[in-house]
Order: C-alpha cells, then sequence, then structure tokens
C-alpha cells in the first residue's frame, strides 16, 4: 500500500519460492484491489535469492519496464526512496542507482555492532578485490534503467546469494555504466529473521575472487 501511495506509479512484483509464510496467499488476495499492479511469480523450491531477482528482471523487460527496482520488503528499505533512486536515474543521468548505507547521509538503524561491522568490513575487502570505488557494493536496494539490465549477460550472472549484488553492480561497471549512490536509512527488520548463512558468507568472499578473474 505505501508503494502504491507514491507520487510516481510503481507496480511490484513479488517472487515466492514456496515461502511457508503464506505470501503468496496474501498477495493473490490483494490482485483484486490493485488490478493490474500486483503480479507474482510463483517458484517451488528455495532457489536463491539471486535466481529470484534474475527470474524479476526477466519478467520487467518482457513486460516493457523501463525502470526496474529490487528491494526488501520488510521495510528495511522505505518505499519512498523509491522515488530518490528514479530520480537519480531519470534526472541525474544514473544508469543505475544504489540505496547506500555508506555514502554521507546515509546510515543504518537497530542494526548490532558486531553486524555493522561485519557489513561495512565487507565493503571493504569488495573494494580492495574488484576496485569498484562503490561505498555499499553489497546493496540491496537498486534501481536499473532497462538497458543496463538487456546488456548485462544475465545468463553469466553465478552468485546466489548475496554475492548476487555485488556481481550486478560489477558487470555494470564493467560495461561503462553509470552508477549514482543515494543515501538511505537502513532500518533492521522488527519481525523475522535473517537468512544469512555460512555457506551464503562463503559465497560471497570466495565469489568477489572469482569475480576478478571473470569477463562480464
Amino acid at each position: 500500500r505505501k508503494v502504491f501511495s507514491l507520487q510516481k506509479p510503481f507496480d511490484i512484483l513479488v517472487v515466492d519460492d514456496g515461502s511457508p509464510d503464506g505470501t503468496a496467499k496474501i498477495v493473490k488476495k490483494l490482485q483484486t484491489e490493485f488490478n493490474g499492479r500486483l503480479h507474482i511469480i510463483e517458484r517451488n523450491g528455495k532457489l536463491g535469492l539471486g535466481t529470484a531477482y534474475l527470474k524479476g528482471f526477466e519478467w520487467g523487460l518482457n513486460n516493457n519496464y523501463d525502470y526496474l527496482f529490487e528491494m526488501d520488503a520488510d521495510f528495511s528499505h522505505n518505499p519512498e526512496d523509491l522515488l530518490k533512486l528514479l530520480e537519480a536515474m531519470e534526472e541525474r543521468g544514473g544508469d543505475m542507482s544504489v540505496g547506500s548505507r555508506y555514502v554521507s547521509g546515509g546510515k543504518v538503524e537497530n542494526w548490532p555492532l558486531m553486524r555493522k561491522a561485519i557489513s561495512f568490513g565487507a565493503s571493504i575487502y569488495v573494494n580492495l578485490i574488484l576496485w569498484m570505488g562503490i561505498h555499499d557494493p553489497t546493496a540491496g536496494f537498486v534501481g536499473y534503467k532497462r538497458k543496463v539490465l538487456e546488456t548485462i549477460d544475465l545468463e553469466n550472472i553465478k552468485s546466489r546469494g548475496y554475492a548476487f549484488q555485488i556481481e550486478m553492480k560489477y558487470a555494470a561497471q564493467k560495461n561503462k555504466f553509470r552508477i549514482i549512490e543515494v543515501p538511505i536509512t537502513f532500518i533492521d527488520r522488527e519481525h523475522g529473521t535473517s537468512k544469512m548463512s555460512s555457506n551464503i558468507f562463503n559465497e560471497a568472499v570466495l565469489g568477489v575472487i572469482r569475480m576478478k578473474f571473470k569477463k562480464h
């Protein structure tokens, strides 16, 4: 409801991998209220965060959207910041916009000190290896112009966990697209738990090294 109340008309696509919390059922019920603006793709099994994003990008391109955004739906990302990400592309010449916690004006709320240290340390690690110059390479609140997703070889994006965010930004940069970081306040979820695991963490650590020697 918050997204649909914004000044600009955003549509929503939910990609649901058989979530046991009733997400699909709720979305389908709301579709009658938001006819043509709320969409869902249902998949069987846990296929990974990265594949869900790729499926969403494919759907958005096939349905002729000029701008596509990815975001968390637990209010960690403020829906009102969608307008800032769009403005960075529509008016400031960005090809990709990143909701950044680590540029001037950005911040994190409700995270324990260790979580903040791991996240900030990851950003430093990524830039040491890849020299991206992006303050928040692991950010998951991102806007894309259509041409970015059409240019990147999405089939060549192999990361399935949180390294996916890094790989997409790196691929965009390698293809000479302009990336603009927009300061946001990231607020940790009040309900539910993180899906972070040791496998996801290891993929991110090793994946960055793999990206260094990979052609995009």
